[in-house]
């Protein structure tokens, strides 16, 4: 199926690169704090002000402070006052005294190179965060023998795109250098800084077939007892709904962030549906990307509104129209018990 065929484009206020708004009541930066151990952050809460009534002092309101490590080995440091993933990144990089740049992307509760707990817009409360900082670069070129590479792409909500899962048997599965975790730096000398997933596995897809094409990577920095992931874990729905605690924290492109219940039974099968039906249309992995269009479709009447909701809300995409039906269908399915 073809990307960006049968649907206008629209502004989307969703775009994970654009730069969140200050955070007006609900994480505000202490003092900065030193270093602890232990497995989980410490859980906070969010207070709904009344309406009507002032902010409370500063040194009032409730933190939510995280616990973090790079993967690759170092002390632990907390952090706290962000709202987005470019924010998360920054403050990592204050606790580290590294770029932000050099943080490639972060998993929850494990230093591993591990897909299905990658941290995308959502944080549990006591969840532990591991950063994979830049490591080894390398330039691999491929022959292009079959339509389909075998890749699946994600991104990190900050400009760096990277493979999250290698399909098995696949051409780029027989080049053993390339990894589940690899960010894609360029293609054919095109450099891809600043790329959503999608472009990127457009730009792949469009790639002309019985050719070779150059592919610059750069790998996640690992330990000595870190393997990486080949094939990279199966199904990566799971990442809306990581967190052991009663929350998660839910980073947004624009506006604060929020404490909100980790989804409903319902809400998990729809998104691993929906997560399932993007590989498969259009080759990313996008979990975050799939309970937005849940939570789009879940209360339309037919698939024109949903439809429309798409288009406003997620026009940058431009889903085709057979994707948008399926999608429609697989919400419905998850509303009465059959998926």
């Amino acid at each position: 199926m073809p990307l960006g065929l049968g649907r206008r484009k629209k502004a989307s206020p969703l775009v994970e690169n654009e730069e969140a708004e200050p955070i007006r009541a609900g994480l505000n930066a202490g003092g900065p704090e030193g270093g602890g151990e232990g497995g989980g952050g410490e859980a906070g809460s969010l207070q709904g002000l009344q309406p009507g009534l002032p902010p409370p002092p500063a040194g009032m309101r409730p933190r939510l402070i995280f616990h973090t490590q790079l993967a690759h080995g170092s002390p632990t440091g907390r952090i706290e006052g962000f709202s987005n993933v470019r924010e998360l990144y920054a403050k990592i990089g204050e606790a580290f005294g590294i770029p932000a740049t050099e943080v490639m992307f972060c998993t929850l509760n494990t230093h591993k190179v591990d897909m299905d707990k990658l941290l995308g817009g959502q944080i549990g409360l006591e969840d532990f965060i591991f950063a994979h900082v830049k490591g080894q670069k390398k330039e691999v070129d491929v022959f292009k023998g079959e339509d389909a590479l075998g890749l699946t792409i994600t991104d990190n909500g900050a400009g760096y795109a990277f493979i999250k899962r290698i399909r098995e048997g696949s051409i780029i599965d027989r080049i053993q250098v390339i990894n589940v975790g690899d960010m894609i730096e360029s293609i054919n000398g095109q450099v891809l800084i600043g790329c959503r997933h999608y472009e990127v596995a457009k730009m792949l897809k469009e790639l002309p077939k019985g050719r070779d094409f150059c592919l610059k990577l750069v790998e996640p920095m690992k330990a000595f007892d870190m393997i990486s992931q080949r094939s990279g874990g199966g199904r990566s729905g799971s990442g809306a709904q990581l967190g052991t605690g009663r929350g998660t924290l839910r980073l947004r492109s624009k506006g604060p962030a929020t404490v909100e219940e980790l989804p409903s039974a319902f809400e998990e099968k729809a998104i691993e549906k929906v997560d399932d039906l993007l590989e498969n249309y259009m080759g990313i992995r996008d979990s975050e990307l799939a309970a937005t269009m849940v939570e789009l479709g879940k209360d339309k009447r037919n698939p024109d509104e949903f439809a429309e909701a798409l288009d406003e809300t997620l026009g940058d995409f431009a889903f085709p129209d057979e994707f948008v039906f399926d999608v429609w269908g697989a919400i419905g399915d998850a509303k009465v018990g059959r998926v």
